[in-house]
C-alpha cells in the first residue's frame, strides 16, 4: 500500500493555518508578560550550561538563542522560537496525516492541534520544553511512517531522519523515551516488521540520537546525576489513589477541549481495539491494514497509559499536559476520522472547526483583558483572590523601587524564598542584580548561584503580597534581623513586599 499523495489545494489551506495561527500568537505573546516557568527558564538560563536541573537543554537554548541574537528579553523575543515551532508542528502533523491517510486527515490533524489549547496556545507560543518536544516528535513519527511504509530503497535515510528527531526530543524533554519504548513495542507486535531487528538502519538511528542526547547525559554525570533524580522523584511511591487515572484523563480532555478530546478518544479506541493487524479503516469490511493506525497507537498512547499509572502511587498530582505528547502523536487518527465524517456530509465538521477557532480565540482575548485589566476577576471574588495576572505580568517595576531604596548597587542581593518567584523576580530585574533562592528546592538556582556563597550577606528579600505565610515565617531562621522596606505595586490588588535581611545564615539542619 502506497503512501498517500499530497493535495497542492490542501496544502494551501494548511499553509493557512499556519500563517493565521502564527500570527495569533505574535500578537498573544506580546499581549501579556511571561508566566513563572518562562520567566525561571529565561532568568536561570542566562548560565549557558550543556543541560539544566529541571529539562533537558533545549528549550533553554532557543529562549537564550533569540534573546542574544535580538538584544533583547521582550516576551515575544523569547517566544519567537516557540511561536515558529509551533507553525513547524502543524506542517509536520499534516504531512503525518497525509502519508498515513489523505490530505484531507493531515488537514484536520493540523486544525486539530491549532484549536487545542495544550498545543496551539501553550506548547505553541510560550517558553516551555514542549514546543521543541512536540515538533521532534512530530518529525520523529513522520520519519518512521516514510521508514516503514515508504520506498524500501529510501529507508535507511529515513531512519536516520528518525534518529535526529529522537535526539532532539530527547534533547527536549525526557518524557520522549516513551515513544521509543512504543516504536519497539510495534516492531515486536507485526511479523512483517520484525525483521527491521535484524537490520543495521534502525540501530544507527539510535546511535545517532544518543550522540545528539549526549551533552544531557555528560552534564548529569558530572552533576551527580541531578537531573535524572529529580524528574524520577516525581513518580516516586506516596500513597495509593486509585481514582487519579480518572483525574488525569478528566484534565487532558480540559486542556485538549472536551469536543476535541471525545472524537480523539473514539478514533483511538478503535485503532487499539483493531490491534496490529486493524484494518486500514474503521469498518472491518476495510480489510486488513498494514499497521498505521497500529504505530499510532504505539506511539502515542504510552505517555497517557504511563502517567495515568504513575497517578496511581505519585506523591503529587501528574500535570495534565505531561501525556500531551502521546495525544499529539494520535491526532492524525483523529484528522482521518473527521475527513471521513467530512467526506460523509456530516454537518457537525464546520461546527466543530469554526466554532472552535472561535471559542479559543474569545478565550485568549479573555485571558489578555484579565493580565492587563483585571477585567474578570473583578467580579469574581475567588479568581481575584488567586490573583492569576500576577503570575503573567513581568515584574519590571522592581528594578526601579531597589534603585529609588539605593538597593541596586554592585553588593547588591535580592533573594526569594520560592524557585518560581526568584525566577520572576530574576526576569523582572534583567540580570542587574544576583538572585539567590532560599529555599530547599532551588532547582537551576542551586547550581549557577547557591545561597551558601552569600553567607554573612545583607539581602533584599522579595515576597508576592497576599502569600499564605509572611517575610518574618518565610526567613525568620535565616538572617539576624529582619527590616520592612516597603511594597512595589503590580496592578490593582497586586505588590511585592520588600524586606532587608541582615545578616545570611545557613539553613538549621
Amino acid at each position: 500500500m502506497a503512501l498517500a499523495s499530497d493535495d497542492p489545494a490542501i496544502r494551501r489551506a494548511v499553509l493557512l493555518v499556519v500563517v493565521a495561527a502564527t500570527l495569533v500568537r505574535l500578537a498573544f505573546a506580546a499581549a501579556i508578560g511571561l508566566g513563572i516557568d518562562e520567566s525561571y527558564m529565561v532568568a536561570a538560563g542566562r548560565a549557558w550550561s550543556w543541560s539544566y536541573f529541571d529539562h533537558p537543554p533545549l528549550a533553554w537554548w532557543l529562549a537564550r538563542g533569540a534573546a542574544t541574537l535580538l538584544g533583547s528579553e521582550a516576551p515575544v523575543v523569547v517566544r519567537l522560537p516557540f511561536i515558529l515551532l509551533g507553525g513547524l508542528t502543524t506542517f509536520l502533523l499534516y504531512r503525518l496525516g497525509a502519508v498515513l491517510f489523505s490530505a484531507r486527515a493531515g488537514l484536520y490533524a493540523a486544525v486539530a492541534y491549532t484549536l487545542a489549547p495544550v498545543f496551539g496556545v501553550t506548547s505553541g507560543t510560550w517558553v516551555l520544553p514542549d514546543g521543541p518536544l512536540d515538533a521532534a516528535l512530530a518529525g520523529f513519527a513522520l520519519a518512521l511512517a516514510h521508514a516503514l511504509f515508504g520506498p524500501p530503497g529510501r529507508a535507511t535515510r529515513w531512519w536516520l531522519a528518525a534518529g535526529l528527531a529522537g535526539g532532539l526530543a530527547l534533547m527536549s524533554k525526557y518524557s520522549a523515551v516513551l515513544a521509543f519504548a512504543g516504536l519497539g513495542v510495534f516492531l515486536l507486535s507485526r511479523r512483517d516488521m520484525r525483521g527491521w531487528l535484524a537490520r543495521p538502519a534502525p540501530y544507527l538511528a539510535a546511535v545517532l540520537g544518543i550522540a545528539v542526547f549526549s551533552p544531557v547525559l555528560l552534564w548529569n554525570a558530572t552533576h551527580g546525576w541531578a537531573s535524572f533524580a529529580f524528574q524520577g522523584g516525581r513518580a516516586a511511591a506516596s500513597a495509593f489513589q486509585p481514582w487519579m487515572p480518572l483525574v488525569v484523563v478528566a484534565g487532558g480532555a480540559l486542556f485538549l477541549l472536551p469536543w476535541i478530546f471525545a472524537p480523539l478518544a473514539v478514533a483511538t479506541v478503535r485503532a487499539a481495539r483493531a490491534g496490529p493487524g486493524g484494518g486500514a479503516g474503521d469498518s472491518p469490511d476495510d480489510g486488513p491494514g498494514d499497521g498505521r493506525r497500529w504505530l499510532l497507537v504505539c506511539l502515542g498512547l504510552g505517555p497517557v497509559l504511563v502517567f495515568c499509572l504513575v497517578s496511581i502511587w505519585s506523591r503529587g498530582l501528574p500535570l495534565f499536559h505531561w501525556a500531551a505528547p502521546g495525544y499529539l502523536l494520535l491526532l492524525p487518527l483523529l484528522g482521518d476520522l473527521v475527513a471521513r465524517a467530512a467526506a460523509d456530509g456530516r454537518r457537525w465538521v464546520s461546527w466543530w472547526t469554526w466554532g472552535t477557532a472561535a471559542f479559543v480565540l474569545v478565550g485568549l482575548a479573555v485571558v489578555v483583558a484579565e493580565v492587563r485589566l483585571q477585567a474578570v476577576s473583578r467580579f469574581v471574588p475567588a479568581l481575584a483572590a488567586a490573583r492569576p495576572a500576577m503570575q503573567a505580568r513581568d515584574w519590571t517595576a522592581l528594578g526601579p523601587d531597589l534603585a529609588a531604596h539605593g538597593l541596586a548597587g554592585p553588593d547588591a542581593v535580592v533573594g526569594a524564598a520560592q524557585w518560581h518567584v526568584a525566577g520572576k523576580v530574576d526576569y523582572g530585574l534583567g540580570g542587574a542584580v544576583p538572585v539567590i533562592c532560599l529555599c530547599r528546592d532551588p532547582r537551576q538556582y542551586g547550581l549557577i548561584r547557591p545561597a551558601d556563597a552569600y553567607l554573612g550577606r545583607d539581602v533584599v528579600l522579595v515576597v508576592p503580597k497576599g502569600e499564605r505565610r509572611g517575610a518574618e515565617e518565610l526567613f525568620a531562621d535565616r538572617f539576624a534581623s529582619l527590616e520592612p522596606i516597603g511594597e512595589v505595586p503590580l496592578g490593582e490588588g497586586m505588590a511585592l513586599e520588600l524586606w532587608l535581611g541582615h545578616g545570611l545564615r545557613a539553613p538549621a539542619e
